[in-house]
């Protein structure tokens, strides 16, 4: 086999990258992820081969898990320079996966103007409402605002009141004050619109809510003197038309404000009409919904909802989004790469909700189907990691010295420092190379990985189970097989009980057949098996029984070739 290529020293740049890696939104984000209670083997596999996809030019690439890390993966990943992939416990599509960054809102003090330039600039059905603080409060609808510019007939007495602040009034209608102050609070006016002769104005302007009234009119200066005298709130000159001296003058006296408009009187008015806040436009009782909600709960969620939009907030109300019934028809932005498992029992949750495009493995044949041909790559090799090495070599791609390092642990692993029955020829000349390419000796790497975190004395029985446990399914019948490694069985007997127990619930709370746990001594190469579960089925085991729920293996060490094989086999006794 020939050699890899090698970058010479440990890659600094790499080991930093990874070392901060987070997982970022791309178009399309690519999880290579490895199976549930992940091993060594899972965790540096997906390290390695997402690495390998960015060095070929593919973007969107994170590495993932979708379990703990134990002492001996922590040890490696630290020793290499490395953090654990990002944690994923579910990748099912979620409403934030498919939602509207993009936001387009209506801010809640704003005038109304501005959110009707929104809505048909962007040809929105409305918008949603936020506060200063970015906190969805309310939606708006272009529907609601065309009722309020045009009333139904028998409300038409509402059309000539605005409910917002002189200042917003003037900024709408894009006028200027040239005398007098624009109040910024909020208050209600009533607009007038002086049409008729100064006599018949004269008579009635008395019957006015002076105060309250804010008069529009052209360059008529007889009706702006009598405005004024009257005391109204404010007089809008229409046509940016020049107000007269007198006028000015008087206006000063009696406290009222004049504001230029460049529109006429009939555009004035109707932008005068806009210049109600949002807020007030707004309702509250508005459905919204959290971004991490699945996309199917959420669809069944707003199904029957006759709301344009859904504001997605977090748990502060804070806008995040917006969801559109029609955006559960776009296309999810993430796809799977899967490495070192390819049944979906052992799969992150929500695998069989999201594209799979590639799979890696070293183990047998299981479950998983997909939609369009993939790339499977599925060697009989003592590690995943191994399956990874050679793609690089494959590709063309040197192998960073730390990357190396970590293929290097995930191949001693899972051979037992390539004493395995699993072991290959392939996997011998990998661990060669990656050897020379990091720098290390294969031996002094496997004493300090195995020589670190016994699980029996470190962890709990329960932890100890799922360490790297993988559930099976066969003839209808599903399954859990563990494996644990020792440098000795001394520790054991303190926790065998614990074992028993701790197996037993995890069975009964899965709803398995059995579940077993292969406890390995890596020195004598033999192993002890607990095996939980049915009668019908625990009668067939005929190793040796050493106990209550347990057997003695002797030169058992390897769960896929040998124990894995074995268990299955008994599955056919029981018919």
């Amino acid at each position: 086999m020939a050699g890899f290529c090698t970058r010479g020293k440990l890659d600094t740049a790499l080991v930093n990258r990874f070392a901060s890696d987070r997982v970022p939104v791309f178009l399309m984000q690519t999880i290579v992820i490895g199976h549930k209670n992940p091993d060594m083997d899972a965790i540096v596999s997906a390290l390695a081969y997402a690495e390998l996809k960015r060095l070929t030019g593919v973007s969107g690439v994170v590495a993932g898990r979708c379990g703990t890390t134990n002492e001996r993966i922590d040890f490696v990943l630290g020793k290499f320079g490395f953090k654990a992939p990002a944690f994923f416990s579910d990748v099912r599509p979620r409403v934030e996966d498919v939602m509207d960054r993009d936001i387009t809102f209506a801010r809640f003090n704003s005038p109304v103007y501005e959110a009707m330039l929104q809505i048909g600039e962007k040809k929105f059905r409305g918008l949603p409402v936020v506060d200063d603080n970015n906190r969805c409060v309310g939606m708006i609808s272009g529907f609601k605002i065309s009722q309020y510019l045009f009333p139904d007939l028998h409300e038409l007495g509402s059309a000539r009141e605005v409910q917002a602040s002189l200042s917003d009034i003037c900024k709408t209608i894009q006028g200027h004050a040239v005398s007098g102050s624009l109040d910024s609070n909020e208050s209600s006016y009533v607009l007038r619109v002086a049409a008729m002769h100064s006599s018949t104005f004269r008579d009635r302007i008395g019957e006015l809510d002076l105060p309250r009234t804010i008069m529009i009119v052209g360059d008529r200066f007889d009706i702006q003197l009598l405005s004024v005298e009257a005391g109204v709130r404010a007089l809008v000159v229409t046509g940016d038309l020049e107000v007269g001296e007198d006028v000015l003058e008087l206006a000063k006296t009696k406290g009222s404000t004049i504001i230029r408009s460049p529109h006429d009187t009939a555009t004035t008015l109707l932008l005068a009409r806009s210049a109600v806040t949002a807020g007030r436009m707004s309702y509250s009782d508005f459905e919204s919904i959290s971004p991490e909600i699945p996309l199917e709960e959420a669809k069944h969620s707003v199904a029957l909802s006759s709301q344009f939009a859904f504001p997605v907030i977090d748990e502060n109300s804070e806008l995040l989004g917006i969801l559109s019934k029609s955006d559960f028809l776009k296309p999810v932005p993430r796809q799977l790469i899967l490495v070192d498992h390819n049944e979906m029992s052992q799969a992150v949750s929500g695998a069989a909700d999201v594209p799979i495009v590639e799979i890696l493995d070293h183990h047998r044949l299981g479950t998983i189907s997909t939609e369009t041909p993939i790339l499977f790559l599925n060697r009989p090799l003592g590690s995943t990691s191994t399956l990874v090495a050679t793609c690089y070599q494959q590709a063309a791609v040197p192998i960073p010295p730390a990357i190396a390092g970590i293929l290097m642990a995930g191949l001693i692993s899972d051979t037992l420092n390539l004493t395995s029955p699993t072991t290959t020829d392939v996997d011998r000349e990998v661990m060669k190379d990656l050897s020379r390419i990091a720098g290390i000796d294969p031996g002094t790497l496997a004493n300090e990985i195995f020589s670190v975190g016994s699980p029996l004395l470190t962890l709990s029985a329960d932890q100890a189970i799922l360490a790297d446990c993988k559930e099976y399914e066969e003839r209808d019948l599903k399954f859990s097989v563990a494996q644990i490694e020792e440098l000795s069985f001394s520790h054991f007997p303190e926790k065998r009980d614990a074992l028993v127990d701790a197996l037993e619930e995890y069975r009964s709370k899965h709803h398995l057949l059995f579940s077993a746990l292969l406890v390995t001594d890596i020195n004598t190469q033999n192993s002890f098996l607990i095996v939980r579960g049915s009668e019908l089925y625990t009668k067939h085991i005929d190793y040796p029984e050493i106990g209550t729920h347990l057997w003695q293996m002797d030169g058992v060490v390897s769960r896929k070739k040998q124990l894995l094989p074995y268990l299955s086999n008994m599955l056919g006794r029981m018919a």
